[in-house]
């Protein structure tokens, strides 16, 4: 008989012998899922092979839990019998961690069990603390200030999305519906959700070039997540590239970068963010890409392209806020984002990276290279990076003077000057009017 392969939750070990292997398995097995089944009899492979059990062996079982597993847990130990051969099967179950065998630390990896380092088990512990308690402590603000707005529009999707059923809603209602509420108070979940109290802030800029150096826009949002949503996805969408395309008989309007991709890179980014730490949320529109910051380290073990690969369990650092999202269809089912986004990539053509830190991680998407709107006009004349800043600049303004343009840029008047020539002289822009007064037309 074959019990099939070992997984992240499930363990084989072929005898008694193997105790002390064994107490590892578990305790990775409890900081990763919380919840596990240890087999004793059975090959790694999942072949029964059996072994002797007796009241001695059951009790070797629980001692060694006991001594071995910080915190203490209380598992399931009995005899089964299967295809006539005597096992030992261990279910466990806790939810204090970090669990320790011995005194350190492991996670489990498909089907090992791998020791953490001392950094790892300082994030775990950061973590979890802020997992099991941020989202339910109370907020400072009353369920009088909530933004009744953004809730009702809130169960007026989730119910046109089938993801709540039909019925007579009132705020109230969802907020203790879904967990919201703590006593008299919002919890932090709910004030961050639908507060009226602007709890969330992101920056949005446009830059000249792909380095944060001149921005050509700079605005700093303050509000619920549920409306930053909205004003995130509309200030892309209003400053990226779009095409118009004869699809059949009617034109329709197609943006460089999908506008799923859009909402699905930053639903997880408000889904997985930490709130309580020393960044905010940041969208950069840059030349040549679009980054999307999310304040807080990447949460799970697994790498994004292990979930684009393959499928593997969500690791949900806000449960209450990615479940909103969800129900919404903001998130369209948990686990599945970055599988999700890669595939929208690749239909569309666009490359995407990401960058990841202590203090928070960027999703990096590539814009196509750009077409003039202008027929049989190409950019094929190379410009450094003060001409192309300077020439964004004097497509938003054309009536921006050199010490304008040099405050902008930190530059001074003489180089703004030269990249002012240059751009005549390639053929960029004419200048109207005179020296003192000058207004630049942007001919390419």
């Amino acid at each position: 008989m074959n019990l099939g392969k070992e997984t992240e939750t499930l363990e084989f070990k072929k005898t008694t012998g193997e105790m002390k292997e064994a107490m590892i398995s578990i305790s990775s097995i409890l900081n990763k899922h919380g919840i596990g089944t240890l087999y004793f009899g059975v090959k790694p492979n999942g072949d029964v092979c059996g072994q002797d059990v007796s009241e001695s062996s059951l009790r070797d079982v629980s001692r060694s839990v006991y001594e071995s597993i910080r915190p203490q847990v209380y598992p399931a130990i009995e005899e089964v019998i299967l295809d006539g051969k005597h096992l030992i099967k261990v279910e466990f179950n806790g939810s204090n961690t970090p669990y320790s065998a011995a005194g350190r630390y492991y996670l489990r990896t498909a089907d090992e069990d791998r020791e953490v380092t001392p950094e790892e088990l300082k994030n775990f512990f950061v973590s979890n603390e802020y997992r099991e308690k941020w989202e339910k402590t109370p907020s400072s603000a009353s369920t009088r200030e909530i933004d009744k707005t953004a809730v009702k529009s809130f169960w007026q999707k989730a119910v046109s999305v089938g993801r709540i059923p039909d019925g007579r809603y009132t705020c109230s209602i969802i907020l203790k519906r879904y967990g919201l509420v703590n006593g008299d108070n919002l919890n932090n979940a709910g004030e961050y959700l639908f507060g009226s109290t602007h709890p969330v802030t992101m920056k949005a800029a446009i830059f000249a070039t792909d380095e944060k150096l001149t921005f050509l826009d700079m605005r700093l949002f303050e509000d619920n997540i549920h409306n930053l949503l909205e004003a995130a996805e509309e200030y892309i969408l209003k400053n990226i590239r779009w095409r118009s395309e004869i699809i059949g008989t009617e034109r329709v309007e197609i943006p460089e970068i999908p506008v799923a991709v859009i909402r699905e890179v930053l639903a997880n980014s408000f889904a997985h963010a930490v709130y309580n730490g020393r960044t905010n949320h940041e969208i950069c529109i840059h030349p040549g890409m679009i980054t999307i910051y999310s304040p807080g380290e990447y949460a799970s073990n697994h790498k994004p392209e292990d979930y684009m690969k393959g499928n593997y369990e969500s690791v949900i650092r806000n449960a209450t806020i990615a479940k909103i999202l969800y129900l919404n269809k903001s998130i369209e089912q948990f686990g599945s984002g970055f599988k999700r986004i890669n595939s929208l990539c690749k239909d569309a053509g666009v490359r995407f990276s990401y960058e990841s830190n202590e203090l928070g991680f960027k999703f990096i998407l590539y814009r196509p290279q750009f077409q003039s709107d202008i027929p049989s006009v190409t950019l094929d004349v190379t410009l450094n990076g003060t001409e192309m800043a300077v020439l964004a600049i004097l497509k938003q303004r054309p009536d921006s003077s050199r010490g304008d343009i040099a405050d902008k840029i930190s530059k001074t008047v003489r180089t703004v000057q030269r990249a002012l020539d240059s751009l005549r002289e390639k053929g960029y822009i004419l200048r109207r009017g005179s020296k003192q007064d000058p207004k630049w037309e942007v001919l390419k």
